[in-house]
């Protein structure tokens, strides 16, 4: 269960952890806290209390043969406001090639023109 909690109020370690998981794009627990500099069970609490507060995921794993949790940046912090013009996604996100001279690539311009 996830509170409504911002930035602002983290702590500076619980900041600086989600830096860290940001900037990795995720990373195993194990190298968290010794990347944070911080003992293994000071780094554990700051990503617990990260988790509890909708910041970062945890998933289960194992790593160097070792069970350990693999830290992700919640969903939410994703920002996908970049690929959009209006109500339109970005033409470029598939798997075809598009044509920059193409009706969908047009229209999709022109929204990001009007959104101005």
């Amino acid at each position: 269960m996830s509170t409504a909690t911002s930035e602002e109020d983290l702590t500076e370690d619980e900041y600086n952890g989600l830096e860290l998981v940001r900037e990795t794009g995720g990373i195993h627990q194990s190298d968290f806290w010794k990347r944070l500099d911080v003992s293994s069970r000071k780094g554990s609490r700051i990503v617990e209390s990260l988790e509890r507060k909708g910041f970062v995921q945890r998933q289960e794993t194992v790593y160097e043969g070792h069970n350990t949790y693999f830290i992700t940046p919640a969903a939410k912090d994703l920002d996908f406001s970049l690929l959009m013009a209006g109500d339109m996604l970005s033409p470029f996100i598939g798997e075809e090639e598009i044509d920059p001279e193409s009706d969908a690539f047009s229209q999709w311009i022109m929204n990001l023109a009007y959104e101005e």
